[in-house]
């Protein structure tokens, strides 16, 4: 068992989301849904069978996902670093999670649940080796791996 565990706190979309993770994510699984009983759902102010908990495997790393309410919310304090070994994968990642192009930005993106994702190449940091690969990451929002080669040389 995994000594830190990301538990992310969803309004009524928990399963819908984690759902959806297991989708893009080509290693991925669900683990367990609990659900709220009558007594819980009461307390919790959702439906009786809503899911309480999905606990759920992206890559080998294990999340919990609850559906708490509207009391929080995702922001950018907090993201997911999905290293990619090629453009073909980053373009993949991209396509699949990016919901927000306004929130778009140095390899960062938001999904349609409002959670923060950086999709980079795994040699990111010899890739912004020079200012001028450095400044050019800045001003994309997708990682464009081949021009940054270009100006790391």
């Amino acid at each position: 068992m995994q000594k830190i565990t990301p538990f992310l706190w969803f309004d009524k979309q928990a399963e819908e989301a984690v759902e959806f993770y297991v989708s893009v994510f080509k290693d991925a699984k669900i683990h367990d849904v609990s659900r709220y009983d009558d007594a819980t759902a009461k307390a919790a102010g959702m439906p009786a069978g809503t899911a309480m908990t999905v606990s759920f495997e992206l890559h080998g790393q294990e999340f919990i996902a609850l559906n708490g309410g509207p009391i929080y919310k995702f922001n950018e304090a907090v993201s997911f670093v999905v290293t990619c070994k090629d453009q073909d994968e980053i373009d993949y990642y991209w396509d699949k999670l990016s919901a927000d192009p306004e929130a778009e930005q140095c390899g960062w993106l938001k999904d349609k649940y409002g959670l923060s994702w950086q999709v980079i190449p795994e040699d990111l940091p010899e890739l912004i080796s020079t200012p001028e690969a450095a400044a050019a990451m800045m001003s994309m929002k997708k990682i464009d791996v081949n021009k940054l080669r270009e100006l790391a040389k």
